[in-house]
């Protein structure tokens, strides 16, 4: 019991303890990095799925705090996802929980980045932990339970037995993959849209919905995932 106690005590004391911020280049030259991963095609499919996490969870959050009941949560092996709730067909609750999907991964992005523009990057990595096995709660095929499993494990080793640069290098890796990545499923949604195709999404559910057409939702994902990145480097930089 000792034992467990200590342990906890020296984690706690690990989150609680500002780290120094990487520099402007390490930052300039780990977006680079991020970037390249995006663009690469066999990359972004792995990164698209972690996005995708998010994704659903915001989607899920949305409901929850919106007052709707979450009934579940299934990922896909082709990084695409559902989210289930249970309520008014219309009104703010379903759409704020439509919306949050596409904008989620730039809503939490910008949160990590200001925790972890005060230092707190470790508490930032065990936060998105949390997040993922809260997730795990709700979700219903075995490849989603797989996905937010094998995510938590690899974000957690990191964070428990990796050196302390290590740590800092993963707590905004996140952040920045967030944030960059987050534009680039909205491009992809409008080109699928443009061919005919993905005529369910969260834009058409939202068109479905409001008085507002497809293309203003998109418009709209496109502001906060592109405002999100300039936003982001603010704080960062």
């Amino acid at each position: 019991m000792n034992e467990q106690l200590s342990v906890l005590g020296d984690l706690w004391n690990q989150m609680s303890t500002p780290t120094e911020p990487l520099g402007q280049l390490q930052l300039a030259v780990l977006a680079g990095v991020v970037v390249a991963l995006i663009v690469f095609q066999p990359t972004w499919v792995l990164l698209r799925g972690v996005i995708t996490i998010v994704h659903e969870g915001a989607h899920a959050f949305a409901a929850l705090i919106s007052g709707r009941k979450l009934n579940s949560i299934t990922l896909h092996s082709d990084t695409s996802g559902l989210t289930v709730s249970r309520g008014k067909p219309r009104g703010f609750g379903m759409i704020l929980t439509a919306f949050a999907g596409y904008v989620g991964p730039t809503v939490l992005g910008l949160a990590a980045a200001w925790v972890v523009s005060k230092g707190y990057t470790l508490a930032w990595v065990w936060a998105f932990v949390v997040i993922l096995v809260l997730m795990l709660f709700k979700i219903r095929n075995l490849f989603g339970a797989w996905s937010l499993v094998a995510t938590g494990v690899l974000v957690g080793a990191v964070a428990w037995f990796a050196p302390d640069p290590f740590r800092v290098y993963l707590a905004y890796s996140l952040v920045v993959l967030f944030l960059l990545g987050a534009p680039r499923p909205v491009f992809e949604l409008i080109r699928q849209r443009r061919s005919g195709r993905a005529r369910t999404s969260d834009a058409d559910a939202l068109a479905r919905i409001t008085w507002l057409p497809a293309g203003v939702w998109l418009f709209l994902f496109l502001v906060v995932t592109l405002g999100g990145i300039v936003v982001g480097y603010l704080i960062l930089w």
